[in-house]
């Protein structure tokens, strides 16, 4: 049986430095500062350079809390930070990637996600749900990297 994710992405112009934007994006145990629906990261492993490889989320989704642990992906940095899932509680999938593009005035910012519930959704309440997700994130970093 083939199981179909489904992959969305948005798409801002930050009036800040990509280094800006990079160092929010990179600074996970801050993300309940500015991103709504994260309610704790929690570092779960660093790689072979200290960096931050494994964070462990608790969230709001769906009306409910959520957890899940997320696996990054430095190959492509600083053009681009991806992610994986580890495991979750209400979550197949949960891949995804921001994206950054040094432009005159700012940094253009790609977000992708590619998500994958357990439980199926109707597809209209799944589509709702991901373009709220999306919008929220590039609209929290932007505020944030723009502060």
């Amino acid at each position: 049986m083939m199981v179909m994710t489904d992959r969305a992405a948005q798409t801002t112009l930050i009036n800040a430095p990509l280094q800006r934007c990079l160092e929010i994006v990179l600074d996970f145990e801050r993300y309940p500062e500015w991103a709504k629906d994260v309610k704790e990261a929690t570092v779960r492993g660093r790689d072979a350079e200290g960096r931050i490889s494994q964070v462990e989320y608790r969230a709001s989704a769906l009306g409910r809390s959520t957890h899940y642990t997320l696996e990054y992906d430095y190959s492509q940095a600083p053009a681009r930070l991806s992610w994986k899932l580890v495991e979750g509680d209400i979550m197949r999938a949960l891949n995804g990637a921001y994206s950054f593009v040094e432009v005159d005035g700012g940094t253009q910012v790609f977000y992708e996600l590619d998500i994958e519930l357990v439980v199926p959704l109707p597809g209209f309440v799944k589509r709702r749900a991901e373009a709220r997700i999306l919008i929220e994130a590039v609209k929290e970093l932007k505020a944030r990297a723009e502060s």
